[in-house]
């Protein structure tokens, strides 16, 4: 997939992750073979799709997906729960936050209570919460 994305785009997309971690509190994962495998899915969907869709999940349409924004990174599960499903953005250990998901989430039963280091920083959209279970539960993607 590298040869086939930008070094603008990779940089662009790198620019983002930097100021999303200082932005949310967050880190990027410590193994950086992690790190650059998403940044670089990200880089690519970017350039074929137009939007940095998450390449974490499996989208039976990537176009429809985006036009539900739901994935679009930051998705709305960093932006109202802090949790990355990528394991992008992690705390200092390379766990995801998953202090503030349901308790059935899928993150939450694979990863355990994790605590937010950084609660004062990130989910903007922690008010959608309701309405993000809602979708959730009558639109899994």
């Amino acid at each position: 997939m590298s040869s086939n994305v930008s070094k603008e785009s990779v940089l662009r997309i790198r620019n983002f992750v930097e100021k999303y971690c200082a932005k949310s509190g967050t880190t990027t994962h410590p193994d950086a073979d992690i790190t650059e495998a998403v940044v670089l899915g990200l880089a690519h969907h970017h350039e074929t799709l137009g939007k940095p869709l998450c390449p974490c999940r499996f989208y039976p349409s990537k176009e429809e997906e985006i036009k539900h924004r739901t994935w679009i990174c930051a998705c709305d599960d960093m932006q109202i729960y802090k949790y990355c499903h990528c394991l992008l953005f992690v705390n200092d250990d390379g766990l995801p936050i998953t202090e503030y998901l349901p308790e059935d989430h899928e993150g939450r039963k694979a990863h355990g209570l994790v605590k937010d280091p950084t609660p004062d920083l990130g989910r903007p959209l922690r008010h959608k919460a309701e309405e993000r279970e809602k979708e959730r539960i009558e639109r899994p993607s």
